[in-house]
């Protein structure tokens, strides 16, 4: 397959997301997920209490939600003494998070093992990523697959969505992108916005799917309603490209101006020349044209007709954008 189809969005930049990656090639990609820096989309990282649970069994899910780590430990080992599975994953997730211990991905290998093989869903999505990734426990993407299998066949969505990415890259699994779409809409329809992003992927690229761009424009809205800014940048340019939807930069330009603040470079030139040109029903500025360049340049866009515009402004409106990007950088540095 393709390289192209395997890796994640857009025209310019460095993203965000659980498996996000942005590239400069202006194609549709899906994510690469091999870095091991994890990047598997993850189970969530609070450990409420099964429902089926009575109120005696409370006490470590309470003792760990209100941070006291040590406390919720101490219970937890205790019923995972007596062959409670759920324990065995709360334990491992406090050895893997170093909350009130020290950060030990092995020992949270194991126990999450243990809880994997009585039955736990959670565990064997964490261990199937810990496997992915080589990390606590030797790396083995077969393994991983197996085990998002077993979650993903009591519906679980993360696990679709990550088996759905072992078929797409024939890695732990035979490469399907039919297999593969049918995962990753599973969990595109189950909320998981970085599944309805890279749905919409598919479906530009007609990959496991036949293409369609008004799907891929209705997938990609999803996810950027949720707040995923690779999406709230890629559904900007559907909007201003009209792929898939009638062209509207007006409708564009939050999302737009959403992902440049999050730090999407591409999106920040983009709003550069919106204030430069005063398009979407936004005054002509320069000042701020200038100020979004200067951020988008430093996070690596080239534009040399911009650059050209904005090296024509006066020396003290330069020197005022250039003080505007640096305080917008300053800002995001206190942020982090």
């Amino acid at each position: 397959m393709n390289k192209a189809v395997l890796a994640l969005i857009l025209i310019v930049g460095a993203g965000a997301g659980a498996a996000g990656v942005l590239v400069a090639t202006g194609q549709l990609q899906l994510p690469d997920f091999a870095s091991g820096k994890g990047d598997m989309p993850q189970p969530p990282a609070s450990a409420s209490k099964p429902a089926a649970q009575t109120a005696d069994d409370d006490a470590a899910y309470i003792a760990f939600d209100q941070g006291q780590y040590l406390t919720a430990l101490s219970l937890a080992e205790g019923k995972a003494a007596l062959g409670d599975p759920q324990a065995h994953t709360l334990v491992a997730r406090i050895y893997e998070g170093g909350l009130g211990v020290g950060k030990d991905d092995i020992t949270a290998a194991r126990w999450y093992s243990r809880a994997a093989e009585l039955g736990d869903v959670p565990a064997m999505l964490a261990l199937g990523n810990m496997l992915a990734e080589g990390r606590g426990i030797g790396k083995d993407r077969t393994a991983a697959a197996s085990l998002y299998e077993k979650a993903a066949a009591t519906g679980d969505p993360l696990a679709n969505y990550n088996l759905g990415l072992l078929f797409l890259k024939g890695d732990g699994k035979p490469e399907n992108p039919y297999r593969a779409a049918k995962h990753i809409q599973f969990a595109a329809e189950k909320n998981i916005a970085q599944a309805q992003f890279d749905l919409a992927a598919l479906y530009q690229k007609g990959v496991g799917v036949e293409a369609n761009a008004l799907e891929a424009a209705g997938w990609m809205s999803k996810a950027a309603k949720q707040g995923l800014v690779t999406a709230q940048y890629e559904y900007a340019v559907m909007l201003m490209r009209g792929f898939g939807l009638k062209e509207d930069e007006s409708r564009a330009i939050p999302y737009l101006q959403t992902a440049a603040e999050k730090g999407i470079p591409g999106a920040q030139n983009r709003l550069a020349w919106i204030h430069q040109e005063g398009a979407g029903g936004v005054q002509k500025n320069p000042a701020e044209a200038a100020k979004w360049r200067f951020i988008a340049k430093a996070g690596g866009i080239t534009d040399e007709k911009l650059d050209l515009l904005i090296d024509a402004l006066a020396e003290s409106e330069k020197k005022t954008a250039q003080k505007a990007a640096q305080d917008w950088r300053d800002k995001q540095l206190t942020l982090r």
